[in-house]
């Protein structure tokens, strides 16, 4: 267990006018900062919002409740940083002196999809939601897809991946029609098999669903969804891959970006911003390889950003309603933790967040409408920092902005920079 002393006697704890690099007038005088290191633990939520009734998640509360599930989390080093003070967690009790900052965000923009949560994140705040079929697709969109496809669908429907490929896997297996199917999230989603339906093919297929998915029925993303093994034990394969619609203003990563400065994706972050913003990407398959390659862009120097996403949580467990495997994910997580702290420079941030929440002990298998964690670490942040409750994920896209002294002019969040950094 890493203590909290640990943590604080790295600091370097000098006032702005002792500091080389200080330059008064400049704006948020923190220039001090060189990177900013952004993970998002992906759906992991910290409480219902106050409208989760209005989208069935009332009382979803994906740590709290998946640490009462197990009888309670081992997280020692994110316990150390202050993820007990934000929310009540079975195992992870608040500390009388936090490492870092902390606190929690509401997310402002309607809506608990993957999309709106990074675009929040990154700055983007969306007026209305996303498009969902909870009845399954019109014939306005499913009878064109199968023109450019040249076939039938199966499916049409909403339901859990894993269960739709049990229930058709052996039909598609049969004819060759694809399966599409939805969830509460907005999304269009093909599944195929590997041996039926080549990959390259499932993501041609994939493309001409977006291309026909604009406007109103602008879903947030279509998903390729192979999978491969014999009918009673089919099983996804890891060559998901997502299409997702560009953002439609520019995001803290266009700015970043378009002013010199690095901005490395790991994981699926490349998927959810097209691109767009985005100056080396990889993409990885689970939790640990996306952690191995945080590490390998740590070791880098370029001034910027590093955006993580960690799917493990959401994908593997949370839609799946395994508290046991959500609750070992977020253990093995924090076990790894360490190596991250202690690739950290001197001059870096690390910021932890989610995108939203997807409780893996209710009924639903879906997303969940939540508060998301808040924890900031960094040599010069300030210990013991209450964030309180951020009105909106867009305050973490203000903040960079605010280190890296960037104009942001759409922006709708409020830095916490000045709260945190000395």
């Amino acid at each position: 267990m890493v203590s909290v002393q640990t943590f604080v006697k790295i600091r370097v704890n000098k006032s702005d006018k002792d500091r080389p690099d200080f330059q008064p007038g400049q704006r948020g005088g923190f220039l001090f900062i060189k990177r900013v290191v952004l993970i998002v633990l992906d759906s992991v939520g910290a409480g219902a919002l106050p409208d989760a009734a209005s989208y069935g998640d009332e009382g979803s509360n994906t740590l709290a409740n998946c640490a009462f599930f197990v009888k309670g989390l081992f997280l020692p080093h994110l316990a150390c940083l202050g993820l007990g003070n934000i929310t009540f967690i079975p195992g992870v009790p608040p500390v009388l002196h936090p490492a870092g900052a902390y606190g929690k965000m509401a997310e402002k923009s309607p809506g608990k999809d993957t999309t709106t949560g990074h675009w929040e994140i990154a700055g983007l705040i969306l007026d209305k939601p996303f498009p969902v079929y909870p009845d399954g697709f019109p014939p306005e969109v499913i009878e064109p897809f199968q023109e450019l496809i040249g076939r039938p669908v199966l499916g049409n429907k909403a339901a859990s991946g894993t269960e739709i490929i049990a229930e058709l896997g052996e039909k598609h297996l049969q004819i060759g029609y694809p399966i599409v199917y939805t969830s509460a999230d907005s999304v269009f989603q093909i599944a195929a098999h590997e041996e039926i339906v080549p990959v390259e093919k499932l993501y041609f297929w994939c493309q001409a669903a977006r291309s026909l998915l604009q406007g109103k029925h602008g879903v947030g993303r279509v998903i390729a969804r192979p999978f491969t093994g014999p009918p009673g034990s089919f099983y996804r394969t890891a060559r998901r891959h997502d299409f997702s619609l560009p953002p439609s203003n520019a995001t803290i990563l266009d700015h970043l970006k378009n002013n010199g400065l690095a901005v490395f994706a790991v994981g699926k972050i490349k998927d959810i911003f097209t691109g767009q913003g985005i100056t080396h990407s990889i993409s990885t398959q689970n939790n640990q390889e996306g952690i191995d390659k945080t590490l390998v862009f740590l070791s880098k120097k370029e001034k910027g950003l590093i955006f993580t996403n960690l799917i493990d949580f959401d994908m593997l467990y949370g839609h799946r309603n395994d508290p046991y495997g959500y609750a070992k994910a977020l253990e093995e997580f924090d076990n790894r933790f360490p190596e991250i702290i202690r690739a950290l420079q001197p001059d870096d941030i690390l910021v932890l967040t989610a995108d939203h929440g997807c409780d893996p002990t209710t009924p639903s298998t879906d997303h969940s409408r939540e508060y998301v964690p808040l924890l900031v670490y960094g040599k010069k942040v300030k210990t013991g920092v209450n964030l309180g409750v951020r009105g909106t994920f867009a305050d973490v896209a203000a903040t960079i902005a605010d280190i890296f002294n960037l104009s942001f002019p759409n922006s709708k969040g409020k830095s916490f920079a000045p709260e945190i950094l000395f």
